[in-house]
């Protein structure tokens, strides 16, 4: 015993077992074959019921048969594993074209499991039956089974590409394989061209593979299709098909290997911890019929901006990871589209060859006892003496072959022909039996001495099998990652975008507020709940876009119908389900932008009176968590952001009632990381707001009052002065809260701390001097005040 022993680094024998253990899972279990792109499990399951006779059109049996038949005689690792591969095959929704007829519960696209072995029962489709067809022809290799009593085939002969039409995927060791299911037409008659043009490129042959096909149908991108076809690697976003009806989002199709279940689970979750809101209820409303999952949306939600939410948050988008892995002559390749289908001509070229090979042998044999069978016919009688005369079988063989010159096959052919092969008919009939054979042999031997007719009959085979089972394409290909906001489905109009103290945001429309006269109590504006209130109000555009700048100095990009509309009542949705805030963030200014143009500025204002100019391109497109706007000292906050073309006057408002008049071009223009310069020189005071200096300036107190007074009022002077007085903050009213550059005509929105709204015109506000205390605007209760002030334009 201790002879047997030797000695041995333990890295050694580790790096020895684990390569031999890599292997024997890559070539034995996780990848598929390229050429009938079946794992060993798989292949061995239809060749088993192949061996059982269990053919499409015959009879059901039991799947636990099945099982243990392949169990027993080719895959002894288990029948669970043979029975889930089993159940593979038969899924719809998880084959593009299922090799297994199943009947019973098979399992669902919710995550049902199949029921037990047991109770189901199977049978091969006649697809899978194209892979098997001519396996007794010699046309693949056998190998011995697990304890060698059986021969099992190497691969199937594969009449039709199964690799691509549906797909495989397996996790091997220190590698992985995910090939998505294809189109039979469009694989077909890619094939067809390549036989026809070898040197076809690969976005050539994508004229006719367009893309994945999934069981489940959905709508893929076609980015990432020809990195992955050309170099086996590449990731496509894979989206559900999606209907916008009567206030609901209907799902009709969903992406392929997505659960159900898990899919209205998660919705659910999304919609509970509040990172989607606008969704009241979700339904399975599924049947045999298809799929039908109905999202009830609530009343006045944003249809277009919520599927797009769900989109970005759920599996009703995904993305799928294509890696086109198989076994090659038993080594693992990664390979492009054009060599996958090489492979598969190069494998259904040596099918036929072999197949055409075992024919033409075939023949032979049968015309070569067809030549001693008619020169028996010939000399019949002689030959029925000497048959009659011999003692037994064996010295009536001899003595055909010794005096007719018969070999052994044809003597022995002579010996058990019956009688009635005597009949005139039947001797016709083995004289026309050995024409066709001959004409059929000089058929073969022209194949197998002419590559284009083996291609030839490739061609024709796949034709025949496209006319057989073709299909129209599932899965829609949209040519670019198109925006998923219809803005054609969204109408344009002028709306009212309330912000809370607490970040909420409503979008109102227009005509659910009255004009009243001066002075009215208002009607209400937004229900608000307690220690809340509107912070500030915007009027813009449904198709504007909005660059929102926060207090921070941050600006973010976004579209005006993307904010959801929840009616007059409501207090809306949180901004972080909108946008990416930080801790404390609220957005100050909104600016509608039609188009980011390079002659056209932000102008920037802080509490601290510093004053930035920036081009508006350089905010073009902002990142999903915002971009910096101006850079801020400690303590400082952005107060106000306007847009202007370069050439006009502004001026600066503080809360204790003082003005400036300056040139914008006082203002140098600097980049986004700028800080700005003074604005206005401030004495214990804060800026409440900015404006261009035409028109009439209305200025709003806290408490209610505020004026009109005409901009000729108020001098020019240079940037950084301290001003001149804008209106007397008293006691009666209070801090100035907000300025803006009014015309009579214009229509003004006032909002208090405890949400109250009303809507007047500029030309019932008095319009008096610089040093006025004003009028009343608004009347307040007890302990409210003016928080803002919006222009209808």
């Amino acid at each position: 015993m201790a002879d047997r022993v030797k000695d041995r680094f333990i890295e050694e024998e580790m790096k020895e077992s684990y390569i031999d253990y890599a292997m024997s899972v890559i070539v034995g279990r996780a990848l598929p074959n390229v050429c009938d792109g079946l794992k060993p499990v798989h292949r061995r399951i239809l060749y088993a019921m192949n061996e059982m006779g269990m053919f499409h059109n015959k009879p059901f049996k039991k799947s636990a048969r099945i099982v243990g038949d392949c169990l027993g005689r080719y895959h002894p690792h288990g029948d669970i594993s043979i029975y889930d591969a089993l159940v593979r095959m038969a899924q719809n929704f998880s084959l593009r074209y299922p090799l297994i007829n199943g009947q019973g519960n098979w399992g669902s696209i919710d995550g049902d499991s199949a029921a037990h072995m047991r109770y189901t029962e199977a049978k091969l489709t006649k697809l899978a039956e194209e892979l098997l067809i001519d396996i007794d022809k010699d046309t693949v290799d056998f190998v011995d089974n697990f304890d060698g009593s059986l021969k099992e085939p190497v691969v199937l002969p594969s009449k039709l590409p199964n690799l691509l039409i549906n797909g495989s995927s397996g996790i091997a060791v220190g590698m992985a394989t995910n090939i998505p299911p294809h189109n039979i037409t469009e694989v077909i008659d890619a094939i067809i061209e390549l036989i026809k043009n070898r040197e076809i490129t690969t976005i050539e042959l994508m004229q006719y593979v367009k893309g994945p096909d999934f069981p489940t149908g959905g709508i893929i991108y076609s980015g990432g299709l020809l990195n992955a076809y050309n170099n086996g690697k590449g990731i496509i976003k894979v989206k559900s098909v999606c209907d916008i009806e009567d206030n609901k989002i209907i799902v009709n199709e969903i992406p392929y290997q997505v659960n159900k279940t898990n899919l209205i689970e998660q919705i659910a979750d999304l919609v509970k911890n509040g990172t989607i809101e606008g969704i009241s209820d979700i339904r399975d409303e599924s049947d045999q019929k298809g799929m039908r999952v109905v999202i009830i949306l609530k009343k006045n939600a944003n249809g277009e901006l919520i599927l797009n939410q769900l989109y970005k948050h759920s599996q009703l988008q995904v993305s799928f990871g294509i890696n086109l892995l198989a076994l090659v002559n038993n080594e693992p390749k990664l390979l492009g589209l054009k060599e996958i289908l090489n492979e598969f001509l190069k494998h259904r070229f040596e099918v036929v060859v072999r197949r055409t090979k075992f024919d033409l042998d075939k023949a032979e044999k049968r015309a070569h006892i067809l030549v001693g069978l008619k020169k028996a016919l010939e000399n019949i009688d002689p030959i029925v003496s000497l048959i009659k005369g011999s003692k037994d079988v064996n010295e009536a063989r001899i003595g055909l072959i010794k005096r007719f010159e018969f070999d052994e096959i044809q003597a022995n052919a002579i010996l058990e022909m019956r009688l009635h092969r005597l009949t005139s008919l039947e001797t016709n009939k083995i004289k026309d039996e050995y024409d066709e054979l001959i004409k059929r042999i000089i058929y073969y031997k022209e194949i197998l001495g002419d590559d284009q007719k083996v291609y030839g009959i490739i061609e024709n085979e796949l034709k025949e099998i496209k006319k057989t089972y073709g299909d129209e394409r599932r899965t829609k290909i949209v040519e670019s990652e198109e925006n998923i906001e219809d803005e054609d489905l969204i109408k344009k109009e002028d709306v009212v975008v309330t912000v809370s103290n607490a970040g909420y945001v409503n979008r109102i429309a227009m005509e659910e507020y009255k004009t009243q006269g001066r002075g009215g109590r208002g009607i209400k504006a937004t229900a608000m709940k307690d220690n809340d209130f509107v912070d500030d109000l915007f009027i813009t555009n449904t198709h504007n876009y909005l660059l929102l700048f926060s207090d921070k100095g941050t600006c973010y990009w976004m579209k005006a119908y993307q904010i959801p509309s929840f009616g007059r009542y409501a207090r809306g949705t949180n901004l972080v389900n909108l946008l990416k805030l930080s801790k404390d963030e609220q957005i100050n200014s909104v600016l509608p932008v039609s188009e980011f143009r390079d002659d056209l500025f932000v102008t920037m204002l802080t509490k601290k009176g510093l004053v930035k100019r920036t081009k508006l391109s350089e905010y073009s497109r902002p990142r999903k968590g915002g971009i910096i706007a101006i850079h801020l000292k400690q303590g400082d906050k952005l107060v106000s952001s306007i847009l202007s073309d370069g050439n006009q006057e502004l001026l600066v408002a503080t809360a204790n009632g003082r003005a400036a008049r300056f040139d914008e071009k006082q203002v140098r223009v600097v980049g986004r990381n700028g800080q700005g310069v003074k604005a206005i020189k401030l004495v214990n005071d804060r800026v409440v707001g900015m404006c261009f200096a035409k028109n009439d300036i209305l200025s709003v107190c806290e408490k209610g009052y505020g004026k009109r007074t005409s901009i000729d009022d108020y001098r020019l002077i240079n940037r950084g002065g301290k001003g001149v007085i804008n209106i007397k903050t008293s006691e009666r009213n209070g801090k100035v809260i907000e300025i803006r550059s009014v015309v009579s005509s214009d229509e003004l929105m006032l909002v208090s701390k405890k949400g109250v709204l009303i809507r007047v015109k500029a030309e019932n506000i008095a319009k008096v001097g610089r040093n006025t205390q004003g009028v009343r605007l608004m009347k307040l209760g007890e302990g409210d005040k003016v928080v803002s002030v919006g222009k209808v334009v």
